[in-house]
C-alpha cells in the first residue's frame, strides 16, 4: 500500500486554440512565455527548458503516454485535469482530455477539477504588447439546465474505469468556491443526477487557501476578513457548509504570511497592486514551505497541497512572488512532511495534491528540465516508496 495518494494537477494548455490565437497571435501556448523568460536577478533560474519531453504539443498521444509513464514510475496516483466549462456549453482546452477519454489511452488514472474562472489577458501580462486586461472567455453560471448539461458532458468520464474515486465516488473539484453564486444548488443537482445514472454519488471538494481574507456570511454573501494563520478551522467549516465532502487546502498564502509577517505581507500585496512597477517578494523555498500546512490539514477530509517550485515571472514579470533555491532534496522533505500529516487518516483519504505536474509558466512542475533532470520525480518515488 502506498504511503499516500498523490494526485497531480495537470494543465492541458500546451496546444494552440482559436481563443488564444485571436488575442496573442497564431500558435500561442504557455511555451511562448516559458521559452523567452529572462533572469530578473543574479542567480534567478530562468529560462526553464524542458528535457525529455521537449516543448511538447498535447495533441500528440505519444506525449500523453510518456507523461503517464513518468508519473506512474514516480508513484503519482493520477492526473487531475483542469476542466474549463464556461457555461452554455462553452469550453476551453478540452481536446487533450477528450482524446484521453475516447481513446482509452494512456491507461492512467484521472479526475477533473473545474477551473471556474474567466479567461482573461491578465494571466499573461508579461506578453509583449498585452492589453491591460481583456476578456477572452467569461465564466458564467446560467442555472440548473446548464448544470445538467455540464453533468452529462462529464458522465462518460465518471463511468470510466480510470476515474479516481474517494469512498467509491468520482472525485470532482471546484477551483474557486467564492466565485460560485449557486453552489448548494449545483452540488444538489449533480448528486441527484449521479443517483439517477447509477453512480454512488460525487465526491465534491473545493480548493481553498488555509489562511484567507474571504468568508461567506450568514446571508451567503462574500465578505472580507482578517486571515488567521494560527487555525484554519473557521475557513474550512465555512466552505464545507455548502455540501462539499472535502477540501484541498492550499497553504501558499499562509506560508508567505508566516515567512515575513502577516501585516507586512498584506501591505506588500496592496502596494504591489497600487504600484505595479515594484518587484514581487522573494521567498527562500526551504523556509517558506515549512509553513505550508495548517494544524487542521490532518482532518480526515482535508487534502493538503505540496509545491515543488514557484516562479510565475514568465507570465507576470517581476510583479509576483518567486520561491528561490528550490531543489529536489528540499521538495523531498516537503513532501515527506505532507505524507506524515496524512498518515493517520483512512487509506482512501490519504490524499495529497501536487501543484503541479506541468505548470511551466508558474515554475511549478515536476517534469524533467535541463537543470534538475528527473530529480523531482525521483524525490516523489523515494518518499512514496519508503517503508
Amino acid at each position: 500500500m502506498k504511503r499516500a495518494r498523490l494526485i497531480a494537477y495537470y494543465l492541458p494548455q500546451f496546444h494552440p486554440i482559436p481563443e488564444n490565437d485571436a488575442v496573442w497571435g497564431k500558435g500561442f501556448t504557455e511555451w511562448t512565455n516559458v521559452a523567452k523568460a529572462k533572469p530578473l536577478f543574479k542567480g534567478h533560474y530562468q529560462p526553464r527548458i524542458p528535457a525529455d519531453l521537449g516543448f511538447y504539443d498535447l495533441r500528440l498521444p505519444e506525449i500523453r503516454e510518456q507523461q503517464a509513464e513518468m508519473a506512474y514510475e514516480a508513484g503519482v496516483e493520477g492526473f487531475c485535469y483542469w476542466h474549463y466549462w464556461l457555461g452554455n456549453g462553452k469550453m476551453l482546452l478540452q481536446r487533450p482530455f477528450e482524446e484521453v477519454l475516447s481513446s482509452g489511452k494512456p491507461n492512467f488514472p484521472f479526475c477533473l477539477c473545474w477551473a471556474n474562472h474567466s479567461w482573461t489577458t491578465k494571466t499573461w501580462t508579461n506578453v509583449k504588447g498585452a492589453p491591460k486586461q481583456q476578456m477572452i472567455a467569461e465564466q458564467t453560471y446560467p442555472g440548473v439546465e446548464d448544470y445538467i448539461a455540464h453533468f452529462n458532458y462529464c458522465l462518460p468520464a465518471f463511468r470510466d474505469s480510470r476515474y479516481i474515486t474517494v469512498d467509491g465516488k468520482p472525485l470532482f473539484g471546484i477551483f474557486d468556491p467564492f466565485l460560485f453564486p449557486d453552489m448548494k444548488r449545483f452540488i444538489e443537482t449533480w448528486r441527484g443526477l449521479a443517483k439517477d445514472n447509477g453512480l454512488p454519488g460525487i465526491y465534491f471538494y473545493a480548493i481553498t487557501p488555509s489562511a484567507w481574507t474571504l468568508r461567506y456570511n450568514e446571508e451567503g454573501k462574500v465578505v472580507r476578513c482578517m486571515p488567521n494563520t494560527n487555525s484554519s478551522a473557521d475557513v474550512y467549516h465555512n466552505i464545507l457548509q455548502f455540501g462539499f465532502d472535502g477540501l484541498n487546502s492550499n497553504g501558499q498564502r499562509r506560508a508567505e504570511m508566516l515567512y515575513t509577517n502577516k501585516y507586512v505581507d498584506m501591505a506588500q500585496k496592496v502596494m504591489g497592486k497600487l504600484l505595479p512597477f515594484l518587484s514581487g517578494q522573494r521567498f527562500e523555498y526551504r523556509k517558506v514551505v515549512k509553513n505550508m500546512f495548517a494544524p487542521e490539514d490532518d482532518w480526515e477530509n482535508i487534502f493538503p497541497t505540496v509545491y515543488p517550485q514557484w516562479d510565475r515571472s514568465p507570465r507576470q514579470g517581476k510583479t509576483d512572488s518567486i520561491y528561490v533555491n528550490s531543489k529536489p532534496e528540499y521538495f523531498r522533505q516537503h513532501l515527506s512532511e505532507a505524507v506524515d500529516m496524512v498518515s493517520k487518516k483512512e487509506p482512501e483519504h490519504r490524499i495529497i495534491f501536487l501543484k503541479s505536474w506541468n505548470e511551466w509558466a508558474e515554475g511549478n512542475y515536476v517534469e524533467p528540465d535541463l537543470r534538475f533532470g528527473h530529480g523531482y520525480l525521483d524525490a516523489i518515488k523515494e518518499v512514496l516508496k519508503e517503508k
